[in-house]
């Protein structure tokens, strides 16, 4: 918690400031109501606040140096995620891997979720500014080697250095966000991240599709390797070297210090334990074995946690919060809906619709606007205090929208109508996730802001796994057996080898003829709708998951002299008030 002497006038900078922290404590000192953090656990937290020094002005030109940095990283990161709902089917044929293709992505968000946890406490452990840096220099790697394959492991192989680095993007980009701009601002620039994660969700597999047929698919990995290195570039001279993460106490310490006091057998057995699990669920089919050593796995770890780490890579308030579990939960099963709408409706423009890749591509674009909209307008316009969010998390058409999608999704119906429907499923998913994020702001403890977006973060990447591995597999499943039974029916036997095709290049139907492509489409049409509308009851159980975080903000330390002050609130990362 922040202390009275954190307010002086010598931490009062126009353009970096250091104390929203004593900001959100104070708002949530004044409450007396409970929490699920207990007092002495948010005195421990608390105790570090003093550490943290003033950093220097930041002058508007070099704000806009890190804005436009973190943006084009984020993008890249986004475009890692769309990019192969565009080139799959090439990748596929050239690699010779039409039944493994939903490793593609899965083996990207794996790594991705396995590393993002760590991101938080890395960043108090050194250095946003270098955690972003260093993440960026291993996407740099990532793609390079992906590029550069010859082999379906050795893409993989990419893909997973490429998702290693990938982690520490979102996550420390939010920290940033939320850390240098007031609490007026504070929604607009967390809006601004999430707009460079869309833009790039959106465009990665619009110019995929474009430059894939001309170019082909290896030079569109290759080109994202100079592009990342310029953005890391920007970020290094951006960011003052002096700018530290806030509330810890590893201010001050040598680099020895520093690497003595990483839990390293709490991150060992962290990545393990979620690398089971995700592995478990990625494949083709549910694998067993990894899913029962994920679960012995999972306790050793909060044994470590709680009896042997010194600096805990994970708190153990977090684990105490409710409000930051059920957060985490809601946020999976609603982006898990979200990400049908991501990853499948492309594949509607290109199987049941028949268009071209890159036509297909930009199906994303306004359900990614509508995404950037939804997070920008709240933002401006709503979020600009600190304090609870809780009706808003609450309130959401986004079922209905996905209802309407799935219904949608034939050859007869308007493609206006569906493009204005996937345009406001985003609008609503942005601000959603807006007003979700700064409402676990209010639950917890300043103190422990970088881990709970760390975790955050990670649990968005499980719905990423997980919808490409339960809403891949129902999809997958649906697919096949409408195409099996619709080929027989049709009495179009022996083709077996069509249906394999089919299911990992959807591209395909837009090649058939005749009775082919029309029982392929009618399949395609079948295994969207089961998964639209599987997606629509996720949604609805979301909402209940979400009602149980409650509005309580922390207790207050017992003792602590509360801040009348509310200190530099319309100060933020590009200008004063």
């Amino acid at each position: 918690m922040a202390h009275p002497t954190s307010s002086s006038s010598a931490e009062r900078t126009p353009l970096l400031h250091q104390d929203d922290s004593s900001v959100t404590t104070s708002s949530a000192s004044k409450s007396p109501a409970s929490s699920s953090l207990p007092p002495n656990e948010i005195s421990r937290a608390g105790d570090d606040s003093n550490d943290t020094e003033a950093a220097p002005p930041i002058s508007r030109a070099r704000g806009a140096v890190i804005i436009s940095s973190v943006g084009l990283l984020i993008f890249l990161q986004a475009t890692n995620i769309s990019i192969l709902t565009t080139t799959q089917s090439a990748i596929a044929a050239d690699l010779d891997a039409f039944e493994k293709a939903s490793w593609f992505t899965s083996s990207y968000l794996i790594a991705m979720s396995s590393l993002a946890p760590l991101m938080g406490r890395l960043s108090q452990v050194f250095s946003p500014r270098m955690v972003m840096f260093v993440s960026d220099i291993v996407i740099c790697i990532g793609t390079i080697i992906t590029a550069t394959s010859v082999s379906f492991e050795m893409f993989i192989a990419g893909r997973i250095v490429t998702g290693a680095g990938a982690a520490g993007m979102l996550v420390v980009a939010s920290i940033i966000a939320i850390q240098m701009a007031g609490p007026k601002r504070r929604g607009l620039f967390l809006g601004l991240v999430n707009t460079g994660m869309t833009v790039g969700v959106s465009l990665g597999a619009v110019i995929a599709g474009a430059l894939e047929p001309v170019i082909g698919w290896k030079p569109v990995f290759g080109l994202q390797a100079p592009l990342a290195f310029i953005g890391g570039i920007g970020l290094l001279l951006g960011i003052p070297a002096g700018y530290k993460s806030k509330g810890n106490s590893y201010s001050g310490l040598t680099l020895r210090q520093k690497l003595a006091r990483i839990d390293y057998s709490g991150c060992l057995l962290l990545i393990i334990t979620i690398t089971l699990f995700l592995l478990g669920l990625s494949g083709p089919r549910i694998l067993a074995t990894p899913l029962i050593l994920s679960a012995f796995a999972l306790p050793v770890f909060i044994l470590n946690e709680v009896y042997v780490a010194r600096d805990p890579v994970i708190p153990i308030t977090i684990f105490k919060s409710r409000g930051t579990l059920l957060t985490c939960l809601a946020t999976v099963g609603f982006m898990m809906a979200r990400w049908c709408v991501l990853f499948y409706s492309p594949v509607y423009a290109l199987a049941v619709r028949g268009w071209k890749p890159a036509v297909a591509g930009s199906i994303l674009i306004p359900t990614n606007a509508g995404f950037a909209s939804g997070g920008l307008l709240a933002g401006y316009f709503h979020i600009r205090r600190d304090g609870s969010f809780y009706g808003h998390t609450l309130i959401s058409i986004f079922p209905i929208t996905l209802f309407v999608i799935g219904f949608l999704s034939t050859a007869q119906s308007s493609s206006a109508l569906y493009i204005i429907m996937v345009f406001l499923n985003g609008l609503v998913t942005g601000a959603s996730l807006n007003y979700a994020l700064v409402h676990l702001l209010h639950l917890t403890v300043p103190d422990v802001h970088p881990v709970v977006l760390s975790l955050l973060a990670t649990f968005r990447g499980f719905a990423g796994s997980f919808g490409a591995a339960i809403g891949g597999g129902l999809f997958g499943r649906v697919l096949q057996k409408s195409l099996v039974e619709g080929f027989k029916d049709a009495g179009l036997n022996h083709r077996g080898d069509l249906v394999r095709r089919l299911l990992g290049s959807p591209a395909l139907v837009r090649l058939l003829d005749g009775a082919e492509r029309q029982v392929a489409t009618h399949g395609y049409e079948d295994a969207l709708r089961t998964l639209f509308y599987s997606g629509v009851g996720l949604a609805v159980v979301v909402v209940f998951v979400q009602a149980g975080t409650g509005w309580n903000p922390p207790v207050k330390e017992v003792g602590q002299v509360e801040e009348d002050e509310e200190v530099g609130g319309e100060e933020s990362l590009l200008g004063g008030s």
